[in-house]
């Protein structure tokens, strides 16, 4: 199981500051494997303006010579395991827990951060409103919030592309099987995207946050 510290508050980067952000949405932002803070947050002028967005670090640092960070090692015996993720999403939980003023919070991740994102649905399956997942996938083996999730079915959008060769085979098609029975799924396959984010995966995204925004109204 992969040890991972707690999330270090300094280094996250914020699109509101402190005294903006009273009773407005929460966006959490996880980047992917080897990246930072810095990645998605280029994202935020492609987000609805109602969200307070937060960008956070995750709190590995993957072996040399591999830049940035992860939020869990991709080395030993089955590493996407849900054994080896969760304790990445029970830590996010505790940062959001104690940064949290929103009437609700949104997970938006890229990769192993899209990972994370939905397993912290399944960790804390009553915490979150919803979930974007882009070029991840749900992390293999059985959870206790499993069965409470699927009851309340959250929305989750899912975005991936045609020539991703990053994401094996396997955990594509355990997402395809899980995915629908646990969430209100909606997302797109994208021909010819590699392991990235296209602008039209991004305006379905907007109008995805658009929606979960018109839910609250």
């Amino acid at each position: 199981m992969t040890e991972s510290p707690p999330l270090d508050a300094d280094v996250v980067r914020w699109s509101a500051e402190r005294g903006e952000r009273a009773d407005r949405p929460l966006l959490v932002l996880l980047h992917g494997y080897g990246s930072n803070e810095d990645d998605l947050f280029g994202l935020v002028p492609h987000l609805p303006d109602d969200f307070v967005v937060a960008a956070v670090r995750a709190p590995l640092a993957p072996p040399f010579p591999s830049p940035g960070f992860s939020w869990y090692a991709l080395d030993g015996f089955d590493p996407r395991s849900a054994a080896n993720v969760t304790p990445a999403a029970e830590r996010l939980i505790e940062w959001v827990d104690a940064v949290d003023e929103a009437p609700f919070v949104g997970l938006l991740g890229f990769s192993q951060g899209g990972a994370v994102s939905l397993q912290a649905l399944r960790v804390a399956p009553e915490r979150f409103a919803f979930a974007v997942n882009l070029s991840g996938y749900v992390a293999p083996g059985p959870l206790p919030g499993d069965a409470v999730l699927a009851a309340r079915r959250p929305p989750v959008f899912w975005g991936r592309g045609t020539r991703d060769d990053v994401i094996p085979p396997a955990l594509v098609a355990h997402t395809v099987d899980w995915l629908p029975g646990h969430s209100e799924l909606s997302g797109r396959v994208y021909p010819g995207l590699t392991h990235s984010v296209s602008e039209q995966e991004l305006a379905d995204v907007r109008a995805f946050l658009d929606l979960r925004l018109a839910d609250t109204v």
